[in-house]
C-alpha cells in the first residue's frame, strides 16, 4: 500500500492580491476534474492555513455553508473569484459620506482607518453565518495578533501543545480578525467562545504573512509524520521594483510611513520582508527534512500592482495575468500534484469500509 499523505495548503496575505493564489487553486481544481475527481478543496487538503486574505480563502473553502447540505463549504472557488474580481471594489471603496461622518469624532482624519469595516463585516456574516471554527470541514489555522494581550494568535480547530482543544471562534469574526490590516481597517473585537471573553485582534500579517511554517507545526501537533506531509504554499506576488527612496523616506515622519497614498510603506516593507524571510526559512527547513514535500509558488508584480486595496478593473486584469504566469510556469508541478491527490483520494475510497458497515455501530 502506498504511503498515506497529508496535504497542507498555505496561503499568504495580500489583500486583493489573494486573486493570484485563488486562480492557482482554480487550475488545480480543473486538473482534478479532468481526472474524474470532482471534490471540494476541503476534501483534497487535510489542513489549510491562511493569513489575512489567505485566511479568508482558507475559511471560505473549509467552513460549512449556513443552510447548505452536509459537507458543503461556505464558498466555492468560483464564488471567491467573483468576490475578488467584483465585490472587493465595494470593500475597498472610499465612502465620502462615511468619511464625513467619522470626521465628526476625528476632525483631523489623519489617524482614521482608510476603509469602513461594516461592508466587509456584512459580507462575512452573510457568507459564514454564526458557525464556529470547531465545525470546520477540514483542519484549519488562521493567524492574528492580540493588541491587548500582546500575543500572536493561531485560531485553529486542531490541538494545543498539551493535546487539549484550542479556543473556538465564530468563523466570520475569525476572518474579520485575520484581515484587520492596521491603517486599512480598525481592529476586530471578537468573541473567544471557549474563554467567554472578547479579544482585540489585528491582521496576522503583522508577524506572519506566510503561514507555511505555522501550518507545519500544527500538523506535527496533530501527530502527522514528516514523511506524510505535502505542503503547497501559495504567495500573492511581490513587487521587487517598487522601491522607497532614501531621499523620500528621511522626510516622511510617522504619518508618511503610514500614508495610504504611498502604499503604507511600513506595512508594505514589513509584509514583504516577512514573506521573503518565511519562504527562505521554510525552503531550507524542509530541505533538511527530506520526508517533507514542500512546494512554493509565487510571482513578481509591477510596482503599481502591489497595493493590497487596488481593486480597480485594470489591476484585476494584471493580477489575473500574474496568476496565468504561475500556472504556465508550473504546469508540470500542478499536473503531478493533481495526480498525487487523485491517487490518494482513490486509495482512500478503496480502503473505505463497505456501506452497510459504516452505520453498524
Amino acid at each position: 500500500m502506498a504511503q498515506k499523505k497529508r496535504f497542507i495548503l498555505s496561503i499568504d496575505g495580500g489583500g486583493v492580491r489573494g486573486l493570484i493564489p485563488l486562480r492557482v487553486l482554480e487550475a488545480l481544481e480543473s486538473r482534478l476534474s479532468i481526472r474524474g475527481v470532482d471534490l471540494p478543496m476541503h476534501q483534497a487538503f487535510d489542513l489549510m492555513a491562511g493569513t489575512s486574505t489567505g485566511g479568508l480563502i482558507a475559511a471560505g473553502l473549509s467552513a460549512p455553508r449556513p443552510g447548505g447540505t452536509s459537507g458543503e463549504a461556505a464558498a466555492t472557488i468560483a464564488e471567491l473569484r467573483l468576490f475578488y474580481e467584483r465585490e472587493a471594489r465595494e470593500i475597498f471603496k472610499h465612502s465620502i459620506s462615511a468619511r464625513l461622518a467619522r470626521a465628526v469624532t476625528n476632525p483631523l482624519g489623519l489617524f482614521d482607518e482608510t476603509y469602513d469595516a461594516r461592508p466587509l463585516e456584512k459580507l462575512l456574516k452573510e457568507r459564514f453565518g454564526w458557525t464556529s471554527m470547531a465545525s470546520a470541514l477540514t483542519k484549519l489555522v488562521l493567524t492574528a495578533y492580540d493588541i491587548e494581550q500582546r500575543r500572536a494568535v493561531f485560531m485553529t480547530n486542531g490541538l494545543e501543545e498539551n493535546g487539549s482543544r484550542p479556543d473556538d471562534y465564530y468563523f466570520w469574526q475569525a476572518v474579520r480578525a485575520t484581515t484587520a490590516a492596521p491603517s486599512y481597517f480598525e481592529p476586530a473585537r471578537i468573541e473567544n467562545l471557549s474563554r467567554k471573553r472578547e479579544e482585540a485582534l489585528v491582521d496576522g500579517g503583522v508577524f506572519m504573512n506566510d503561514p507555511a511554517i505555522a501550518a507545519y507545526l500544527e500538523a506535527r501537533k496533530l501527530g502527522w509524520g514528516e514523511d506524510e506531509i505535502v505542503i503547497l504554499s501559495l504567495g500573492t506576488g511581490r513587487a521587487p521594483e517598487r522601491s522607497f527612496s532614501y531621499r523620500d523616506a528621511v522626510g516622511w515622519g510617522a504619518l508618511g510611513w503610514m500614508q495610504p497614498s504611498k502604499g503604507v510603506p511600513i506595512l508594505s516593507i514589513f509584509s514583504d520582508g516577512q514573506t521573503q524571510t518565511a519562504a527562505y526559512q521554510a525552503s531550507h527547513l524542509f530541505n533538511e527534512l527530506p520526508g517533507v514535500t514542500y512546494h512554493r509558488l509565487d510571482t513578481t508584480l509591477a510596482p503599481e500592482a502591489e497595493d493590497m486595496d487596488n481593486a480597480r478593473p485594470g489591476n484585476i486584469i494584471a493580477l489575473n495575468g500574474a496568476a496565468d504566469r504561475i500556472i504556465r510556469d508550473n504546469t508540470v508541478l500542478l499536473d503531478n500534484l493533481a495526480d498525487l491527490l487523485t491517487s490518494q483520494l482513490e486509495s482512500e475510497e478503496a480502503d473505505a469500509p463497505a456501506a452497510e458497515l459504516v452505520h453498524a455501530a
